[in-house]
This record gives C-alpha cells, sequence and structure tokens, in this order.
C-alpha cells in the first residue's frame, strides 16, 4: 500500500482530483476530525461535521472517515497534510500520509495531500471574527479549517475547468476551419466563363 504523492505544488495536487462530483477535505486531529464538502459542481465548501474517535487510534478513525465518504457520496478526497512550519514532515503529517494511502485503496476514491500548516489559524480567526463563543470554536474549528482547505483546492479546479473549456473550444474551432478547407479542396471549379463571340465584320 502507497501513500498519494505529496505534490510540490496546490496545482499539481489537484491533477489527480475529477473537475466534477463532491469533494471531501478531511482535517485530521488527534481525537477530532474535520469534514468540509463541496456541492457537485464544485463551487462553494462547507463546513460538514467533526467526527470524534479514540486519541490516535488508526482504526476508528479510518472507519468514521471510510463512513463520512460513503454517506457525502464523496468523488474525491482532500486530505490536510500539517507540515511543520520549516516544511519537514513530523508525526502528524507522516500519520496524515499514512491513512490517506489507506482511504484511497479502501474506498477506491482519488486521494490527494494538501498542505494545512495554517488553516487552522485562519479558522480560528474567521469563528473570532463571528462572534463565535469559545465553546463553539472548540466544536467547529475542525470542520471549518477543513472548509478553508478545500475552498482553495476549488479555487484550483475552477482554472482547470476553465482551462480545459477554452482548449475544447479551440479544438473545435480548428476542427471547423479544416471541415471547411476540406470542402474547399473538394468542391470542383466553377465552369470557365464563355469567350465572346468573334466579330468577323474586319476580316
Amino acid at each position: 500500500m502507497s501513500a498519494p504523492p505529496v505534490a510540490e505544488t496546490l496545482a499539481a495536487a489537484a491533477e489527480r482530483l475529477p473537475l466534477t462530483g463532491r469533494l471531501i477535505a478531511i482535517d485530521l486531529g488527534e481525537v477530532r476530525i474535520g469534514v468540509a464538502l463541496s456541492d457537485a459542481g464544485q463551487v462553494l465548501a462547507s463546513p460538514a461535521e467533526t467526527l470524534e474517535v479514540p486519541r490516535n487510534q488508526d482504526d476508528p478513525a479510518l472507519r468514521a472517515m471510510v463512513d463520512a465518504l460513503a454517506r457525502h457520496e464523496a468523488a474525491g478526497v482532500v486530505v490536510g497534510y500539517p507540515r511543520q512550519l520549516d516544511g519537514s514532515e513530523g508525526k502528524p503529517a507522516a500519520r496524515a500520509r499514512r491513512l490517506a494511502g489507506v482511504l484511497e485503496q479502501r474506498t477506491g476514491l482519488p486521494t490527494v495531500l494538501i498542505d494545512e500548516r495554517f488553516t487552522t489559524t485562519e479558522a480560528e480567526r474567521v469563528m473570532l471574527a463571528q462572534d463565535a463563543s469559545r465553546a463553539e470554536r472548540r466544536r467547529s474549528i475542525d470542520r471549518v479549517a477543513a472548509s478553508l482547505l478545500l475552498q482553495t483546492v476549488l479555487e484550483v479546479q475552477r482554472t482547470r475547468r476553465r482551462v480545459q473549456a477554452e482548449a475544447a473550444a479551440e479544438a473545435a474551432d480548428e476542427a471547423v476551419a479544416a471541415e471547411a478547407a476540406d470542402e474547399a479542396v473538394a468542391e470542383p471549379d466553377a465552369d470557365p466563363p464563355a469567350p465572346a463571340p468573334k466579330d468577323d465584320r474586319w476580316h
């Protein structure tokens, strides 16, 4: 069993995801797992739920995540990859990479690892701006962090769809032009104009 590759860029990671269908993001914690989901058109990410699991026990965490992916009818999975601030892989990131590999194997869904070093901090800022209580922040921060992570992926997916649509339109234009050129070649030349009648009055 191999883990999903850790891509150097967000765009490179997103290449493994489908361009349509609901994407699910997972923010993997020791006892709480934040889950966020997109709509089928991959426009908007929304916090979905927080899974409570025994501390650092992989099997219960995997069962809960597999169940969530099935319930939400996921087409692709984004797993937060918590690198350390210097970019190296610590124990939490190694665990995320390992569990992402098992998830992909068990579900058959394309699964990518996305750097999430600052999503929890950003989620805290967002919830403070909404005047969320300490208790509410504690209950919701993991799924809010997952939604922020997923929204960054959706922006990349939107760009991918636009580029794909532009390429398809250009190919269609080229096909139309080529067809018109072929028809012009195949069409017989028009009859040449008849010569003017000869005037014999001067002969």
